[in-house]
């Protein structure tokens, strides 16, 4: 049994000259140019790399490191810190993110923005303002940026680990303060439905990397209360080591009972010393320097490939997302990308690439159509490119069963 098969699909494509004819039993050359599934990857890089911010040093190396970027990835995370996109407030930092979405946009990918309302790295301005006024200028908040990057950016975390939101007490910030008061299901209900105003065609997101029954209740709490999400969200930051084979398919068989999409939103694997198992909040391991060593990449690539295999292979899961690309601009300054600091790319490059472009790509295929026009085309599900003489048209496959009209 292929355990891929939902993966894939078969397509009728019926092909018509200018002049409205059936190509007849012409021999054309047909090839996959994008999965549909979601193989996705952020590094906030990307930003400052756009805007021409980098020095012509590092630049080298960000370059480089994109144009592998974009030739394994189809989507891509983009940063929505409020604390960092609107550091004073009425000044946000739009134009900028626009830039970065544009140049991913002509790179075909699809993009998300993350996240939208979080207690971390918050603006600091909202301790200023009235429980009243701070939930205002939140929901004022989503409806802006959702609305203000429609069409670039159609998908979203709206909200971002509302399980500890109401207990976090490393310092005060003004959306545990409203997340106390309204409580969990009302300010999600609140921001889901702010979201979908400003955009009713976006893909919204609870993004969460508590992975426990909490996560599991609420979800279930926030259903019962009409509240309605698009996806759930799943982080699996595995900075003490690989959840492995029986806790990630019992993640997968928790969150799949609801029968809602599932995207696994931020993906980290070490290629160096892995962190002590005693640290209960990641954040509070700070190493002088955490290096990335080749006995490690190894480690990194082969669990990474295995990890992959069991999500791609779930009929729930539509889309991976690893964190951080380049170890340079990591997340806790963890060796967890696929490129070093010093512009040396890992094993995990080319064991995903094999993967995702290799195994699970449909490679070019030379067909012939029949008395009507038609030809059959079997593969991965996502979009093709047929091609007869200097011709060329574009087709989707996304479903097991379809059919599809091209004019050469």
């Amino acid at each position: 049994m292929d355990k891929y098969q939902h993966r894939k699909g078969k397509a009728a494509v019926k092909i018509k000259t200018p002049d409205g004819q059936p190509l007849k039993n012409a021999k054309v050359e047909v090839k996959q140019t994008k999965h549909r599934f979601l193989f996705g990857c952020a590094d906030f890089s990307v930003v400052p790399f756009v805007n021409n911010e980098f020095s012509d040093e590092l630049r080298e190396i960000v370059q480089m490191s994109f144009e592998k970027f974009v030739d394994l990835f189809n989507f891509a995370t983009l940063p929505f810190y409020w604390g960092r996109f609107e550091p004073v407030r009425g000044k946000p930092d739009t134009q900028r993110l626009k830039n970065a979405a544009q140049w991913l946009k002509e790179r075909g990918f699809v993009l998300k923005g993350h996240p939208l309302c979080w207690h971390t790295v918050t603006a600091p301005w909202l301790l200023e303002l009235t429980n009243e006024q701070i939930l205002d200028a939140q929901l004022g908040r989503i409806k802006r940026e959702v609305s203000d990057f429609a069409g670039l950016i159609d998908m979203w975390d709206v909200i971002n680990e509302v399980v500890i939101m109401p207990n976090f007490n490393k310092y005060d910030n003004g959306i545990t303060r409203i997340c106390r008061q309204y409580g969990r299901i009302g300010l999600v209900k609140m921001t889901f439905e702010a979201a979908k105003e400003a955009n009713p065609k976006s893909i919204l997101l609870i993004n969460d990397y508590v992975v426990s029954d909490a996560y599991e209740i609420l979800i279930e709490a926030l259903l019962y209360a009409g509240v309605r999400f698009d996806v759930i969200g799943i982080q699996s930051h595995m900075h003490q080591g690989f959840w492995g084979v029986e806790k990630t398919q019992e993640v997968l068989e928790r969150f799949s009972r609801f029968g809602i999409p599932l995207h696994f939103t931020e993906v980290t694997l070490i290629s160096g010393k892995l962190m002590p198992p005693h640290i209960k909040d990641l954040n509070d391991y700070k190493p002088e320097n955490w290096l990335s060593t080749p006995e490690c990449e190894e480690r990194q690539a082969m669990e990474a490939v295995l990890f992959y295999k069991m999500l791609f292979a779930h009929p729930l899961v539509e889309a991976i997302t690893w964190w951080n690309f380049i170890d340079t601009f990591a997340w806790l300054g963890a060796p967890a990308g696929f490129v070093t600091k010093d512009g040396r790319i890992k094993p995990i490059y080319s064991a995903l690439y094999n993967l995702i472009k290799k195994e699970w790509w449909t490679g070019t295929q030379e067909l012939v159509t029949d008395q009507s026009g038609t030809l059959k085309v079997s593969g991965f599900m996502g979009e093709y490119e047929i091609a007869f003489k200097d011709k060329k048209a574009s087709f989707t496959i996304d479903k097991p069963e379809c059919t599809v009209e091209v004019t050469l």
